[in-house]
């Protein structure tokens, strides 16, 4: 059941992957890089960014940090799911609690009754396979594209940002609100910082800033 829940998302990550790999060969990422990349992190949206902070010459502990903060929601997604997961030990729980992604957390949660251990292993495991698989495929193939071709990739990891930025202020109006102020903020803050710490606080202010101005909207309503 869980393999096969997870191939409608190993198809959905493919070209996202692929994409990734391509990006990552005109970001000067070796194939092995690449792929180690995605073995170890597995989380789209912060590997585009840490390749954009690569590129603009970023500091590891940055790159880091900021992926950190972009991914410090997966704490609540796992808490979430471990309510309905059946009674298993830890070191099972921290392995499959890795593969959670925005994707893998949607299947396991609309799912009814308790997931077993095993479904979340094949539903991760297909996903996963698929995420660090394509992005290597992905490389090899940005390998044989002609030069200029590869040196005008670079404007697609800016479309991508666009494209992951628009479905979210579709849902959520704040979003916008957060990704202007954030980008206001980095640009006064790049003025005196280095460009690593500026995103890192234009990230962290401007989260902060917004979530209080909605709670504060929440309260003058209630």
């Amino acid at each position: 059941m869980g393999v096969q829940a997870g191939v409608s998302i190993a198809i959905g990550y493919m070209p996202i992957a692929l994409t990734f790999g391509l990006l990552a060969k005109t970001t000067v990422l070796t194939v092995g890089e690449t792929f180690l990349m995605s073995l170890l992190v597995f989380a789209g949206a912060s590997q585009y960014i840490a390749l954009s902070l690569i590129a603009a010459g970023t500091g590891a502990f940055e790159i880091v940090l900021t992926t950190f903060i972009v991914n410090i929601r997966h704490f609540l997604m796992s808490a979430s799911l471990n309510e309905k997961v059946e009674t298993a030990p830890k070191f099972l729980k921290a392995i499959y609690a890795f593969g959670i992604t925005d994707e893998t957390f949607s299947v396991a949660a609309i799912k009814e009754g308790k997931l077993t251990t095993g479904f979340l292993f094949g539903l991760v495991t297909v996903s996963y396979g698929s995420w660090v698989v394509f992005s290597g495929v992905g490389h090899v193939i940005g390998s044989s594209l002609p030069a200029t071709l590869q040196e005008s990739m670079g404007i697609a990891l800016y479309a991508m940002f666009v494209g992951l930025l628009v479905p979210s202020i579709k849902k959520h109006q704040k979003v916008l609100y957060l990704a202007a102020l954030a980008g206001v903020l980095n640009f006064i803050f790049v003025i005196f910082m280095a460009k690593g710490w500026a995103i890192v606080a234009a990230t962290l202010i401007s989260s902060v800033v917004v979530e209080l101005i909605v709670m504060k909207k929440g309260e003058q309503r209630g």
